[in-house]
């Protein structure tokens, strides 16, 4: 954990510098490169550990470190290219971090950010398809996920390019997740889906969502 006068130090000099460079070329500055040289670091240990569930918790340890170089960026910004704030952002999804990483989805997509070059999806892929895959273990799991970040990450990522079959995922979390509350936006949601990619699997989904609304239908007044 760094000192409070470091994590100053930290935060103004990523305003500073985010603030001045040029937007979509790499950042450059001596505080940058020692982000990178612990990034680094702190990379080789995880892929050290083969445990998705032990890396996650090893983030979660490790993130509150790169806070203050991510709040300078994300407050004073300009959109220069920075590979911590990507990593950060996708580090964040793992640990269940998801508002702080959408945080940085929304300053990513606005500026055109890319991920490093180790990585083949583009920044909205990785948020969309992340995202999707982190409401779906917490379905599987039989736990509870926060429809408002997933909303936020199908609104932030609504315009931007990816394979149908990664938005198709999304959706179908989503309209999942709606399902209690509110079946026509549901099913709204996941014939969407099913129209994207006809193999995303919720043809079941569908027909038992119709039949609750059909139900619900013929149980109002004046209802067949």
């Amino acid at each position: 954990m760094v000192s409070p006068a470091r994590a100053h130090f930290q935060r103004v000099t990523a305003a500073e510098v985010a603030a001045s460079a040029a937007p979509g070329k790499p950042m450059g500055c001596s505080e940058y490169d020692l982000m990178l040289l612990k990034l680094a670091e702190d990379n080789r240990r995880l892929k050290g550990i083969q445990s998705m569930e032990t890396r996650a918790d090893i983030k979660r340890k490790l993130l509150p470190d790169y806070v203050p170089w991510v709040d300078g960026v994300l407050a004073a910004g300009n959109g220069a290219q920075d590979d911590v704030l990507m990593v950060v952002m996708l580090w964040r999804i793992d640990a269940g971090e998801y508002a702080g990483a959408l945080d940085i989805a929304e300053y990513a997509i606005r500026h055109q950010l890319t991920m490093p070059d180790r990585f083949a999806r583009t920044a909205p892929t990785v948020i969309a398809e992340e995202l999707a895959e982190a409401a779906k273990r917490a379905r599987d799991g039989k736990a509870a996920f926060d429809l408002e970040q997933l909303q936020r990450a199908v609104d932030l990522t609504a315009d931007q390019d990816m394979p149908d079959e990664v938005r198709a995922k999304l959706y179908k979390e989503l309209g999942l997740l709606l399902e209690p509350a509110n079946p026509p936006a549901a099913l709204a949601q996941l014939t969407r889906a099913k129209q994207l990619h006809d193999k995303v699997g919720v043809v079941k989904d569908i027909e038992r969502i119709q039949k609750t609304i059909k139900n619900d239908s013929a149980g109002q007044p004046g209802g067949s």
